[in-house]
């Protein structure tokens, strides 16, 4: 075959306008990559709206933390221990494989003790005695629900509006929409812990902090609790910074001229991450070192700020790179699917995360950065107000609950001190202010300043995003 039919073959149509880019090969190129954002000031017109938001910090309780046993309280469930979920309770809703065969879904009533906190009165459990003193500072929101039933979908489906692989996360859109206000740093940055629980933890995959279909410099970049922070950032022995710094020109040169042949935004994309690297080879030792930090500021997280790669240390980090400009920060902690051995190990995921949680809430607040940062704390879905397995007075477990389920959020435009949404007495199916998923995606962004209408990106003759075909702003949770 011709080589240059062959060449031609293997183009995609983006290679190819930008292999003719002239006249209305430019125009096309321009329409087609929508000018994509720089390493500052994001896409033209971005934000839409004044933002309340500069940045989020996003802690995901991976697991699905139990609603009934932290923020939805149901004290009439103490009168119905052991009895049979009401089928017109249920009405028909599907149920996980995990316990459709059990022959009764007893009722569990919470064994944890809640009471009102903050100036409103909002109950808390007894196991956030750290979240109880923000409350005044935190909008909860009670009534989420998803469509998935799953793990793996529901955590997708929170994350990238989509319940199947292959959708650009939640902070890879808002990085390319808005861009970084740091040259030194990442604008999408993920930080992982592991379960306080006993029993063993979901998995997380990289997928759900990639780019997916949106050029690769937008997906997050992890950084780890030991050893170098991020992999593959540090010289070889024997290589200084003079030689790294040559060795990227002439990287650069080459990529330019293979830019300029295909056309191809990834190449573009692959030459800016290089120069980050090459940037981050000093802002990231400086972030990540903490002896500057007064004693007070681990006081406040409590001891396990000091150990890296633990939540309190990760909620340390997450303000620090809030302080330096970084966009988006996701925390992922895992070990809250409590399918059995809940009061034990739900108790242990609290001790391990609640002063933490609260601790960044107040230091966001104490240094001026709460009122343009956005944190919000919750799971995938929540837990049946139903027994799985064996119910006993002392130990109880729970299946996932798509229904309804609670999450918070603190600063960044929403309102504070504040509650929406009520559930029926079951804590099973919303009785008023449903949210949906897509909902709390539309609202987030336009804290950020952002229609999530108008975030968007065209792959595969589609014009795709976050909330997919749906999503309403909640108004009622904004400030």
């Amino acid at each position: 075959m011709n080589p240059f039919i062959q060449e031609q073959l293997l183009m995609t149509r983006r290679q190819l306008l930008g292999k003719t880019s002239k006249g209305i090969g430019v125009a096309a190129l321009a329409g087609l990559l929508k000018a994509d954002a720089t390493s500052t000031g994001g896409l033209p017109d971005f934000p839409n709206f004044p933002a309340k938001a500069k940045r989020v910090i996003y802690l995901h309780q991976s697991g699905a933390p139990s609603q009934i046993d932290l923020f939805d309280y149901k004290p009439k469930l103490a009168d119905l221990s052991g009895t049979e979920l009401p089928d017109s309770v249920r009405q028909g809703q599907r149920i996980t494989g995990m316990t459709s065969g059990q022959n009764a879904l007893p009722i569990a009533p919470s064994m944890f003790k809640f009471s009102p906190a903050g100036k409103n009165g909002m109950q808390m459990s007894e196991l956030l005695p750290y979240t109880a003193k923000i409350a005044d500072d935190i909008t909860l929101v009670k009534t989420v629900n998803t469509d998935a039933i799953n793990h793996d979908p529901a955590i997708t489906f929170i994350q990238t509006g989509f319940v199947q692989p292959g959708r650009p996360s939640f902070g890879a859109w808002v990085s390319y929409g808005l861009g970084s206000e740091n040259h030194n740093l990442p604008s999408f940055v993920v930080l992982l812990s592991q379960a306080n629980a006993l029993n063993r933890d979901q998995p997380l995959f990289t997928r759900l902090w990639s780019s997916g279909f949106l050029p690769s410099k937008y997906q997050g970049v992890r950084f780890r609790a030991s050893g170098d922070p991020v992999l593959f950032l540090a010289n070889p022995e024997g290589v200084d910074a003079d030689d790294r710094r040559a060795m990227l020109d002439s990287l650069s040169e080459l990529n330019h001229i293979t830019e300029e042949k295909y056309g191809d935004p990834e190449i573009s994309a692959r030459i800016s991450q290089y120069e980050m690297a090459y940037r981050m080879q000093t802002s990231v030792p400086e972030l990540t070192d903490l002896s500057k930090e007064p004693e007070s500021t681990f006081e406040l997280y409590g001891p396990d700020s000091k150990k890296p790669g633990t939540y309190a240390a990760n909620c340390l980090m997450a303000r620090r790179l809030a302080e330096r400009g970084v966009r988006f920060i996701q925390l992922y902690h895992r070990g809250w699917d409590q399918h059995n051995d809940l009061p034990r190990d739900l108790a242990l995921q609290c001790k391990g995360t609640d002063q933490a949680s609260a601790a960044l809430v107040q230091d966001l607040k104490q240094r001026g950065l709460l009122d343009d940062t956005l944190v919000i704390w919750g799971g995938e879905f929540g837990r049946t107000v139903y027994c799985q397995g064996h119910l006993t007075k002392e130990n109880y477990g729970r299946d996932h609950h798509p229904r309804c389920f609670s999450m918070w959020f603190a600063g960044g435009g929403m309102k504070r001190g504040f509650s929406l949404g009520e559930t029926d007495d079951y804590s099973y199916n919303p009785v008023s202010d449903p949210v949906p998923i897509h909902d709390i995606q539309a609202t987030i962004l336009r804290c950020l300043g952002v229609d999530h209408k108008r975030l968007t990106y065209k792959f595969q003759g589609r014009h795709f995003r976050l909330t997919d075909v749906s999503g309403n702003v909640n108004e009622k949770i904004l400030a």
